[in-house]
């Protein structure tokens, strides 16, 4: 090989295949395509090829690679960037698409702005900038940038937004108030060695700041966790369930790149309740029978009462007291209690069953009222209580309304009477009044009202045919012969 042709073949293998170490970053350029037609091309000198390695060098970005981060909708994100040593006083920044002066959305030198702060960590070599309230907008490419002069330094970043809410798939869970029940939560082989913990709610981007126990802590209150590594799984035991701790569940595993791995839990908490549930009146002073069913395999158990707003405060009742009777029939499966008395310290909550270990449905529970001077209706092997002064009740309160009422009516038909009566008295006062006059007019004796009466009817004999008219109004005036006799006696009476 001729000596000329050495250093282009040391070029060509260099400019094909270039690996530079620059600050402990190893930046590997590839320069392909390059032909030479001929040995007898353009030699290339030594100090040509120094100067192109310090032209590449000096146009080199020196990128570590692609940070991928994942925010939820709405809630904020952290974009942590490192950088070398040496660069702990140059501004640092996070821009987007082409990082011209319009796409940079902070700096530390302006450290809030906006939706964004950011952070500078110079002793670990890393700033951070978060971004609050995150929109699907915000998802894409963004740049970490360290100002220096020539060529910034950048690295990649990729913004991916999910929604915040979980899960596809939930797991139900049926328990009982009072009971213990464990939620499982299986995990994939690689996380063995990962934070577990769980939360309620369905939120995961807050999961972990709510979480109810982690598997650091293992025990809180009346919670437990348990992780076998082996089956890739942990458990959650809640113990003394109530209907308050029903809800949505989240379990979750730590992950420190990206985010953390969930699943789901419904969990579900009935009353822990029983064969029956019912509902008894009673009168004070009257007999009553509480009837408890059972299940047919629990007959040669011992039955029991107890009193209490529920089992776990429960007192036994001594059913062989006085007022308290029992009687079991095992061909009904049932036993009855039988109170002679009530009394007004007798109402509450009852349960009673013949199993001692409290399971569920095998015991009723009687919410007893007692009433004052009421009688109740008991049926044998029933326990029914008949409140039956409701009807009295009604009688007593609707009664004085319709006597009320009958007496306005007849009021208002006397009324009526009565004014129809002064009607028919007004129409006749006026022609009484006509014949008094009259009266008084023939003069103050009455016997000369005999003569006023002959005179009259000459009178109207004479002048018959003169004036007919006024003759009739004359005598419609004047008083009929009974009446002068009826005054002609009340006159005599008078005197």
């Amino acid at each position: 090989m001729e000596e000329s042709a050495i250093p282009s073949l040391l070029i060509v293998q260099l400019c094909t295949s270039l690996l530079i170490a620059l600050q402990d970053h190893r930046v590997c350029i590839i320069l392909s395509n390059l032909t030479f037609q001929s040995a007898k091309a353009k030699m290339w000198s030594l100090q040509n090829l120094l100067f192109i390695l310090c032209i590449v060098l000096r146009c080199v970005t020196c990128a570590v690679g692609v940070i991928h981060v994942t925010g939820y909708v709405g809630r904020e994100v952290n974009v942590s960037c490192s950088y070398n040593e040496g660069y702990e006083s140059y501004e640092k920044y996070l821009c987007k698409n082409d990082c011209g002066s319009d796409d940079v959305l902070i700096t530390t030198s302006n450290s809030v702005k906006n939706k964004y702060r950011v952070h500078d960590d110079k002793t670990a070599r890393m700033f951070t900038t978060t971004i609050t309230d995150l929109q699907s907008v915000d998802a894409g490419k963004y740049w970490c940038g360290v100002s220096r002069s020539g060529k910034d330094i950048y690295t990649e970043v990729k913004l991916k937004l999910v929604s915040d809410s979980c899960c596809d798939t939930v797991t139900k869970v049926q328990s009982y108030e009072g009971h213990s029940e464990s939620l499982s939560c299986r995990y994939e082989s690689q996380y063995q060695n990962s934070l577990k913990y769980i939360c309620r709610g369905n939120r995961p981007s807050t999961c972990l700041q709510q979480a109810l126990i982690t598997s650091d802590t293992k025990q809180n209150g009346r919670f437990r966790l348990d992780d076998d590594k082996v089956l890739g799984t942990f458990t959650v035991n809640i113990s003394s369930l109530t209907q308050n701790d029903s809800g949505s569940y989240l379990c979750g595993v730590q992950r420190n790149s990206e985010l953390d791995v969930f699943s789901a839990v419904e969990l579900n908490v009935e009353e822990w309740c029983c064969v029956k549930s019912t509902k008894i009146n009673g009168t004070a002073g009257h007999p009553l029978t509480l009837q408890c069913p059972y299940p047919p395999q629990y007959r040669h158990n011992s039955k029991f009462l107890c009193k209490g707003d529920h089992r776990n405060n429960c007192t036994k009742m001594a059913v062989s007291q006085r007022r308290f009777t029992l009687q079991d029939n095992a061909t009904s499966s049932s036993f009855m209690i039988k109170i002679t008395a009530l009394e007004a310290g007798d109402a509450g909550t009852y349960w009673c069953g013949t199993d001692s270990q409290w399971r569920v449905g095998n015991y009723t529970k009687i919410e007893l009222s007692v009433f004052l001077q009421h009688t109740s209706t008991v049926t044998p092997g029933t326990t029914v209580g008949t409140r039956i002064p409701d009807a009295a009740l009604y009688v007593v309160y609707t009664a004085p309304v319709a006597l009320l009422l009958m007496c306005v009516l007849v009021i208002v038909y006397k009324y009526r009477c009565l004014k129809e009566a002064d009607e028919t008295t007004s129409k006749h006062k006026p022609k009484a009044k006509s014949s008094k006059e009259v009266m008084g007019a023939t003069g103050s004796r009455i016997y000369g009202n005999q003569e006023s009466v002959l005179t009259y009817k000459k009178q109207r004999a004479c002048s018959h045919h003169e004036d007919p008219g006024r003759n009739e109004e004359v005598y419609a005036n004047m008083p009929t012969t009974e009446e002068i006799y009826c005054n002609e006696s009340f006159h005599n009476r008078k005197t």
